[in-house]
């Protein structure tokens, strides 16, 4: 008898992907069926909002058997604020959790169900980000900075798209929403691009459609509020964008884009500009990178882009983020902490160095240079 174990190989596991909310409802005033679908999940939901946000759902909740506690208003997604809702869930013990808000006051929620392991209901109520979609939370410092982010297990398990609340919310939102949105094209092209696997050749053609819906229809958008083309913007940048990331994976989701945004927001001098400004400034610095190693079409997706933010109002420049006066020695700190270890930047097919972050960052409106 042969002493040799015959070991069973074990099913190879890929990464689990967390595509998209269970359920997703969109139309004009449909807070209003906000307490009929919370009711499945219990009794007793935890409203986790900002103060305006608060204020523009309370009255939805007014003819309801549900009984509902409101956490304190919160503006940012920190670790304190974290340890503050964590204490409120052990002692309200809600069935569910509502994120009604920004990008960071849903990532809060997010996290919070996530740790409580409690259902989790999204309601955005400006079209900034695809927050109210993904399975992630991005958690920042007591001084605004970026610090680290959170893979959640699941993307909630509903969502609310009311366009009713989402167009009060002001212009400027939108467009933030779309310079975040637009980036999943810049990013998953060039971390992506070549990929061989089905699900993220699909999330990079999609990220190529939701660029041209974008380039399409924003305009249109941003001038008649509650227009189809509004519409599809939103939908584009608070739902398409997300589904993008949720298909394609991490590796679809950010690369230098962001991690420029995560570096500038250690300067309390953008704690002013909203997520998606940074972001998209931040794609023309990634551009830059790109045509630092010769690739001319980058070049010219640069000079597209440059035409398609001033038609629109997105940042072009350090000057436009309101950095002006920013010295050397900020610039050099911001391009040393995008080229950190665990950086996003790193998902580049090529090396960069804090040297070259800085030359990007300092040329993102440079003339197309005439070859002889």
């Amino acid at each position: 008898m042969s002493d040799t174990l015959m070991v069973e190989a074990l099913p190879s596991l890929l990464p689990i992907l967390a595509i998209a909310p269970a359920q997703l409802l969109r139309g004009n005033g449909i807070l209003s069926q906000l307490p009929k679908y919370l009711s499945r999940y219990g009794n007793k939901a935890l409203v986790i909002a900002g103060e305006k946000a608060k204020q523009a759902t309370a009255s939805h909740f007014g003819n309801t058997t549900l009984e509902i506690i409101y956490a304190p208003a919160i503006a940012d997604c920190t670790d304190a604020n974290l340890a503050i809702l964590r204490q409120i869930v052990q002692q309200e013990k809600p069935d569910v959790i509502v994120g009604v808000g920004g990008g960071k006051v849903l990532d809060t929620a997010k996290l919070i169900a996530h740790q409580s392991q409690l259902p989790i209901a999204t309601v955005p109520t400006t079209g900034a980000t695809c927050a109210a979609w993904t399975a992630l939370s991005n958690v920042y410092d007591e001084q605004g900075a970026f610090a680290y982010d959170v893979t959640l297990d699941r993307c909630p398990d509903i969502m609310f798209v009311d366009y009713d609340a989402i167009a009060t919310a002001p212009k400027r939102t939108l467009v933030s929403g779309i310079g975040d949105a637009i980036a999943k094209w810049y990013e998953s092209s060039v971390s992506s691009g070549s990929s061989q696997k089905t699900m993220v050749i699909a999330a990079v053609q999609e990220a190529r459609i939701l660029r041209d819906i974008l380039f399409q229809k924003s305009a249109e958008a941003i001038t008649n509020p509650h227009s189809d083309a509004w519409r599809e913007v939103v939908d584009a940048s608070v739902c398409l964008a997300g589904a993008i990331g949720g298909i394609g994976g991490a590796s679809c989701r950010t690369v230098a884009a962001h991690a420029v945004h995560n570096a500038l927001t250690h300067l309390h001098q953008t704690h002013g500009t909203l997520h998606g400004e940074k972001v998209a400034y931040g794609i023309l610095v990634q551009l830059r990178l790109e045509e630092f190693q010769g690739n001319q079409l980058a070049t010219t997706s640069r000079h597209q882009l440059l035409k398609f933010y001033e038609e629109i109002g997105l940042p072009t420049s350090l000057t436009d983020l309101g950095l002006n006066q920013v010295t050397l020695a900020e610039l050099e700190q911001i391009a040393a902490i995008t080229c950190q270890p665990n950086s996003d930047i790193h998902r580049l097919p090529f090396t960069v160095s804090p040297s070259q972050v800085l030359a990007a960052m300092v040329s993102t409106t440079s003339p197309i240079t005439a070859t002889v």
